[in-house]
């Protein structure tokens, strides 16, 4: 069994140890996404001209008159002080050639009291990166590799990256069980070549103890091997935490979804009931924003919702109206798990739904769970912080992972060169049957 599992270890490790690198590095940026984003771009996020700000509907209109090739999908219905106002925008259908027209960006950055346009970007660009464009670059790298389109499908990056956190899920547990002692007594030699003997008479957790120490003064091999062994038991609940979570995001409607449909029941949603619209012919609205705000608006006084009116957005992808109340500063909602929204179908303006933060069956609770628990921002900045070492933890387990595959490798292909009998600078790359051994 011991040796089963070394195997699945080693080589799960191999294939998700570049993955794991990238991804810790830019998750322990992109935990500071809207922070590092105001200290680059102060020409786009603030504002130049004081005094009383101009209606975000009016801005709205006046983005569309200047930009016919888009349409304003999502609109900040509150200023805050020294702060522009981001639109969304997504492209109209070429009449002429029946495909999306490619403007070149997708948010706008508008002066609310002047209504000057500040600029504009594509979020998420994959070329150029520019100071725009590189926080907005490192987050979407983060779960897409940016991996283009293939055959109609541009999900082939989120897919990837759902199934090696899902190698990465049960990773944890093999390694964590290749930590823990032998139960019988024998002298084996441990993963860097010295004598580890079990001693008769200690118990369990005394033998187990030296897995949680890293020894400095042990040489490098040592300090390598204590460094992998020891960070991934001392933080082994935050890396299962992060791996489900990230196979649970990237995978969300493949596999989570229907996983978690089926031991609880879920709350349907517009996202979940609804088809999702062809990239080329998206759903467009029939009523506009002023209509829906106002029916939200009557609709959250009658639930008597403390919360203001944050900003609302069009889905085009499934055809409605989200509006979400919050207040300034809070944009990623109580505990990171989003805001109270209200959902309206484009097409009539009836009210199809509605979404609460931390409320519903377990299902929806655990479900609304997942992004907060991966950015850490289910304990405010406290959890930002941890989730940003961690992504350093995260990369330097899976470095110090290869090394220790790598220094093994190397004292068995000096072994199997002895037994040839040939001089160590005669061992063969890669001995003839031993690729099953490594």
């Amino acid at each position: 069994m011991r040796a089963i599992a070394t195997l699945l270890h080693r080589w799960a490790g191999l294939a998700i140890a570049g993955f794991l690198t990238v991804s810790g590095l830019t998750g322990a940026v992109i935990s500071w996404d809207h922070e590092l984003d105001e200290v680059l771009n102060p020409h786009l996020t603030r504002a130049r001209d004081s005094g009383a700000p101009i209606a975000s509907l009016e801005l709205a209109r006046r983005i569309e008159a200047r930009h016919p090739q888009v349409i304003v999908t999502g609109i900040p219905l509150r200023t805050e002080p020294g702060h522009s106002l981001a639109f969304g925008v997504a492209p109209r259908v070429d009449p002429a050639t029946g495909k999306l027209h490619e403007p070149g960006f997708n948010q706008v950055f508008v002066d609310p009291a002047s209504g000057a346009e500040l600029g504009k970007r594509e979020w998420g660009a994959v070329w150029p990166v520019t100071r725009e464009t590189f926080v907005s670059f490192l987050y979407k790298f983060h779960y897409s590799l940016h991996l283009p389109e293939m055959g109609g499908i541009d999900r082939w990056g989120l897919w990837l990256l759902g199934v090696i956190a899902m190698i990465w899920t049960f990773d944890c547990f093999i390694g964590a069980y290749l930590t823990l002692p032998v139960r019988r007594r024998e002298a084996r030699v441990d993963d860097e070549g010295g004598e580890d003997t079990v001693v008769r008479g200690r118990t369990w957790w005394q033998r187990w103890q030296p897995a949680w120490r890293v020894r400095w003064k042990g040489g490098p091999a040592r300090l390598n091997f204590d460094l992998h062994r020891a960070f991934s038991l001392w933080t082994w609940a935050l890396l299962f935490v992060i791996a489900f979570t990230a196979f649970s995001l990237n995978l969300y409607r493949e596999l989570f979804l229907p996983l978690i449909s089926s031991i609880s029941s879920l709350t349907p949603t517009p996202y979940t009931e609804r088809p999702l619209a062809p990239k080329h012919r998206p759903n467009e609205p029939r009523v506009g924003f002023a209509e829906v705000i106002e029916r939200a608006r009557a609709e959250a006084a009658a639930r008597a919702w403390l919360e203001p009116m944050g900003s609302a957005f069009f889905n085009r992808s499934y055809g409605f109206y989200g509006v979400q109340f919050f207040y300034p500063e809070n944009d990623h909602g109580t505990g990171g798990a989003g805001h109270k929204r209200l959902y309206y179908d484009g097409l009539d303006g009836r009210l199809i739904g509605d979404r609460l933060p931390w409320t519903g069956t377990a299902a929806d609770i655990f479900v609304q769970a997942q992004f907060p628990l991966h950015s850490g921002r289910i304990l405010g900045v406290p959890g930002r912080i941890l989730i940003s070492l961690m992504g350093v933890v995260v990369a330097m387990l899976s470095i110090t992972g290869v090394v220790v595959w790598m220094r093994k490798r190397r004292a068995r292909l000096l072994a199997w060169a002895r037994t040839q009998g040939q001089a160590p600078a005669q061992a063969p790359l890669r001995p003839a049957g031993a690729w099953m051994r490594r």
